[in-house]
């Protein structure tokens, strides 16, 4: 019998040279889920504790006192509040994924330079990247959907569509913060203004801890175009039929898919810009 003396090659998505010309955009995957790996355990224990202290703070918390007044919208308070928790989580990974993921994978770690001199073309770089940043969003939403199920808000059924819809705004958003991502080309704090500016305003002026239509008329437009309002009120209609209408419900769907594909094109082609330059 002859023993082979060649080296085991491990035979993932971007060992075999034919699998990445024609789906690159898998080895980009694979190369985000070994990343992963390295924190793991601090997703798990964040993504177990953080539904968890909000839901028991601001649901059960602030919720004794909303609920005197019979909650919002003929629902108790940590009803109401549930899906924006859920969806604001969902929009707050998304960004950061694409805030210093993208960045470092340009300046830091080039990673997509060395990524370009395989057969994965840009476009199969921001997909990809996309994809593995929309898992970690997707761990976190199921233990975020777990926490509402255990602590009985709404129906089980509409926790569960609690699911597609977060990774809906997570895509929208992810895609949007890696086209503009994407054009920097060096760090001056300009990155921390995405969370900072961007989205912690978008999460208090979206309606999430109180109705929209409570504030000023002002600034009821930040709401308005702010995509975790849609996908929040999309929650609330899948989670305890909040009152929405059909039509305005699509627009809701509409406004977030729209999002997500312009910011999708946007990034392939900065990505195409930047690393055929």
């Amino acid at each position: 019998m002859t023993v082979s003396t060649q080296p085991v090659i491990d035979r993932g998505v971007s060992a075999d040279y034919r699998v990445v010309r024609r789906w690159g955009w898998l080895a980009a995957v694979e190369q985000q889920i070994l990343h992963m790996r390295a924190y793991l355990a601090t997703l798990f224990i964040t993504g177990l504790g953080s539904p968890i202290v909000y839901l028991l703070g601001l649901g059960l918390g602030l919720g004794v006192l909303v609920d005197d007044g019979k909650g919002i919208e003929g629902v108790p308070y940590i009803w109401f509040v549930a899906p924006a928790l859920v969806m604001a989580t969902a929009m707050q990974s998304a960004s950061q994924e694409n805030t210093y993921g993208v960045f470092g994978g340009f300046k830091w770690s080039n990673l997509f330079n060395a990524q370009r001199l395989s057969p994965v073309t840009p476009g199969q770089m921001a997909v990809g990247f996309q994809t593995g940043a929309m898992l970690r969003v997707a761990a976190l939403l199921v233990m975020y959907v777990g926490a509402v199920i255990i602590f009985g808000v709404g129906s089980r059924l509409g926790a569960l569509w609690l699911l597609p819809i977060g990774l809906l705004l997570g895509v929208a958003v992810g895609f949007c913060t890696m086209a503009w991502v994407s054009t920097q080309k060096d760090d001056r704090g300009q990155l921390g203004f995405v969370e900072r500016f961007i989205i912690v305003p978008l999460t208090l002026f979206s309606g999430s801890y109180f109705p929209l239509d409570t504030l000023p008329i002002y600034l009821q437009w930040l709401g308005w175009i702010s995509p975790l309002w849609h996908a929040a009120e999309l929650g609330r209609l899948a989670l305890y039929g909040a009152p929405i209408s059909w039509p305005m419900a699509l627009l809701h769907v509409g406004f977030l898919v729209a999002m997500a594909v312009v910011g999708a094109l946007l990034s392939v082609r900065q990505f195409r810009r930047r690393l055929d330059q």
